[in-house]
């Protein structure tokens, strides 16, 4: 028998083993270091399949760590994220904005069960995040039980205002559709608002991309101060979408930090046909 240890990085991982049938013979020096070589080259072998499962294990690793930092942040921004060590501000002249809150969900909240109240919650919020992807926006963030979509950053667009009003439309589809499946009665109230916006990430930990200014404070009053089911939005926003929609003077309403503003709801996308209260 002439037998040689497959060492890996410096521990005997196992034996390579030569064994001559017949009579007893002794191992010319040549053979011996034939034997050593192919252990040598089994220990390679060993390492490169190692060292491959690991780059395997590494990339899979990786890519999650990606999917859910591009579930955290818009995939341009966190492409800068990873270059850049600083806080990212980025200042838009012309964004829209919009909040969507639940009527009556903390009423809702004392008397449903907390499983079936996040479920519910979940199911209607996984609806808007597919809408919101379906018309090129961008989900900036959830708050309770308020869901927050801003069009026109990090990517400008021209029509920024046009797609959050269908998204808008088409949320208020999903509820009455939500509301049929499961036999509930939520309705939402939308508020929006155009206008410059500041846009960046800041922080170290437990980042967002998030939007500052009172572009973002003003929606976010069109918000609270509109009516269940109705889609209230300012005159900013009226004059982008004033001959692509159609719309119901509410008159001027006194707005907290803000004084007497003029509003409007949003009914539907040009033509249709909308019945007089």
């Amino acid at each position: 028998m002439l037998d040689v240890p497959v060492r890996v990085a410096g521990q005997t991982v196992g034996v390579l083993c030569h064994e001559h049938i017949g009579k007893q013979r002794q191992w010319r020096l040549e053979e011996q270091n034939f034997a050593s070589y192919l252990a040598y080259m089994a220990a390679l072998a060993m390492e490169s399949h190692e060292r491959k499962q690991v780059q395997l294990e590494l990339r899979i690793e990786q890519e999650k760590v990606e999917r859910l930092l591009l579930n955290i942040l818009p995939p341009s921004i966190a492409m800068r994220l990873k270059q850049e060590s600083s806080s990212i501000a980025d200042s838009f002249t012309s964004a829209t904005v919009l909040f969507a809150d639940i009527v009556g969900f903390t009423k809702i909240a004392d008397v449903m069960p907390p499983t079936e109240l996040v479920y519910l919650l979940n199911e209607i919020f996984s609806c808007f995040d597919l809408l919101t992807e379906k018309h090129g926006l961008e989900k900036i963030k959830t708050i309770g039980d308020a869901y927050m979509v801003a069009g026109g950053i990090p990517l400008q667009r021209a029509d920024h205002a046009e797609a959050i009003a269908f998204l808008a439309l088409d949320m208020q589809r999903a509820i009455d559709r939500f509301n049929e499946e499961h036999q509930q009665s939520f309705s939402i109230r939308i508020g929006i608002n155009s206008g410059p916006v500041v846009a960046g990430v800041i922080g170290i930990k437990k980042f967002i991309y998030d939007l500052w200014g009172d572009t973002v404070n003003t929606a976010s009053r069109m918000e609270s101060h509109g009516l269940p089911g109705q889609i209230q939005l300012t005159e900013a926003t009226y004059q982008l979408l004033a001959d692509k929609f159609v719309f119901e003077e509410r008159g001027t309403i006194d707005v907290k930090g803000k004084g007497l503003m003029q509003t409007y709801f949003l009914k539907c996308k040009k033509p249709c046909l909308v019945m007089s209260s």
